[in-house]
């Protein structure tokens, strides 16, 4: 293994709080959402999904309602985001959002991000952090599983636009 590959990222965890942080987060949403979900749910279902939910404005409404969004960057680069949903009166997270750009996969920051998370859930005293995941996103679904989150339930869900969300609920104890 070279000393690079021994090297540690440093991903700097920002909190979206400004409209240019909302509009960055909604650009990032844009790319990672194109390439990431159209072979899974197609063109149409991605489109409608980032103006109903990723826009700028979706995400600056989610935060106004009591939502936490974070960007994760590498050197001023934003690179991934999250988006949490605390439930203080369930002691529970929902953890909405986390997505990493392709380039940066890989590096381990989705594992800095869910550190990130967790050390939240922590500090608020929650004691369970949970998520929905498109039941065919393999990949993910493996790498929730292989970070101890467990499939607890199913869900189909009537999104609108003609659109469903077929995702399985998984779990994390904290």
């Amino acid at each position: 293994m070279t000393s690079d590959a021994k090297k540690k990222i440093e991903v700097e965890m920002q909190p979206v709080v400004s409209t240019t942080d909302c509009l960055a987060t909604a650009n990032l949403a844009q790319q990672i959402w194109r390439q990431h979900f159209t072979p899974i749910i197609g063109e149409a279902q991605v489109e409608y999904m980032l103006a109903k939910f990723q826009s700028a404005d979706a995400i600056a409404a989610q935060i106004e309602s009591g939502w936490e969004y974070y960007l994760a960057k590498i050197d001023d680069e934003a690179v991934g985001y999250t988006g949490l949903v605390p439930e203080p009166d369930k002691q529970k997270m929902m953890l909405s959002k986390i997505y990493v750009k392709q380039s940066a996969r890989g590096q381990g920051v989705g594992r800095v991000i869910l550190d990130f998370i967790e050390a939240r859930c922590n500090t608020l005293g929650f004691t369970t952090l949970w998520l929905t995941v498109n039941r065919f996103n393999e990949g993910p679904v493996e790498w929730y599983t292989h970070h101890g989150f467990v499939i607890t339930d199913e869900v189909k869900k009537n999104i609108g636009g003609g659109f469903l969300m077929d995702d399985f609920i998984m779990e994390k104890r904290i």
